[in-house]
């Protein structure tokens, strides 16, 4: 059976198995895929009860490391953590010891003498999660480094799909915006791929990167492609991953005019996404976002039971079988 593989040097003694970390999407088959949806699917029965803790993760620490701004992915993770019944330490950079020069691979260091289980950890820097593997004894999972992956965002998109539509393969994405910046893009074009969904990347010239057509996305800055797209999945504009000076576009108020969700521009039968945060009038208009048609609250609930799902899978190690799913009434 799958499972969720290493993809760097463990630090662990001879007879210690190997970690696993979930770095990328790349690390992941459609086995693993399935597995871990339908692992989500049964811990969101938990949510519906009104005890929601369970005790699956008692006695395991789960340290969240962000070194970038977060609200759904940091919240989320920490909740995901504490339902699992799971201790768990939250580090930001600002007010750490990043504030006096202090490095990633020493804040690893002095993290791993804690004896931690896992380590979330989001990044600036593209590599990031690699290096903490390398200089911990801890299951790895990245949160975003970067523009390079944000896994666990591009498996609640999907989880998010399948519970809209009852499937995914076939599925016609429309992911549309800043493409070039766009970690999330990158994921949930492979993503969409390892599950037989396709994929189209609209934006501007400037804001499409050359070759991403190699990972399974047809690219183009015509805006009428939607119109086929059963998901537009929009992207806002990453201005912080911008240098100084860097003009993309002209202005926002043309990307928004040329580019921009509005319900002019959907037909009928589409559902909007957003992985957020949301700049309404720019790239979504907010009669769009709010609308019936928008799923961008759900991904906010599937991003908690999918990452409870990946802690469970990573510190369980042993796979969910998807003849028969984690039994709540087991674990309760």
């Amino acid at each position: 059976m799958a499972e969720i593989r290493a993809i760097s040097d463990d630090v662990r003694t001879s007879t210690e198995p190997p970690k696993r970390h979930l770095i990328s999407i790349e690390d992941l088959d459609r086995e693993i895929i399935e597995r871990l949806l339908a692992t989500a699917r049964n811990f969101a029965r938990s949510l519906e009860r009104e005890m929601k803790k369970l005790p699956t993760l008692r006695g395991r620490t789960v340290v969240n490391l962000f070194f970038e701004s977060s609200t759904r992915t940091a919240s989320s993770f920490e909740l995901a953590a504490k339902r699992l019944s799971a201790d768990v330490m939250t580090i930001r950079a600002v007010g750490s010891s990043v504030d006096k020069g202090e490095s990633l691979k020493d804040t690893a260091h002095t993290l791993n003498a804690y004896q931690p289980d896992v380590i979330v950890i989001r990044h600036f820097q593209i590599g990031a999660p690699r290096l903490v593997a390398e200089a911990t004894g801890a299951h790895i999972v990245n949160a975003g480094d970067g523009k390079h992956q944000h896994p666990t965002q591009a498996l609640l998109d999907l989880y998010t799909m399948q519970e809209a539509f009852g499937h995914l393969a076939g599925l016609q994405v429309a992911i549309v915006g800043d493409i070039l910046h766009s970690r999330v893009a990158r994921s949930l074009v492979q993503a969409l791929r390892i599950v037989d969904a396709q994929a189209t990347c609209i934006g501007p010239p400037a804001l499409l990167p050359r070759g991403f057509g190699q990972i399974g996305c047809e690219v183009t800055s015509d805006i009428t492609q939607i119109e086929s797209a059963d998901v537009v999945y929009v992207l806002r504009m990453q201005s912080e991953r911008m240098a100084a000076g860097e003009n993309f576009v002209p202005s926002l108020r043309e990307y928004s005019a040329r580019w921009g969700i509005t319900p002019e521009r959907l037909r009928p039968g589409q559902v909007v996404m957003h992985p957020g945060p949301i700049n309404r009038g720019v790239e979504i208009d907010a009669r769009v976002a709010d609308s019936p048609d928008s799923l961008i609250e759900m991904q906010v609930r599937s991003g908690l039971v999918v990452r409870m799902a990946v802690l469970y899978d990573l510190l369980t190690k042993g796979p969910v079988s998807l003849a028969r799913p984690v039994d709540l009434n087991e674990v309760a």
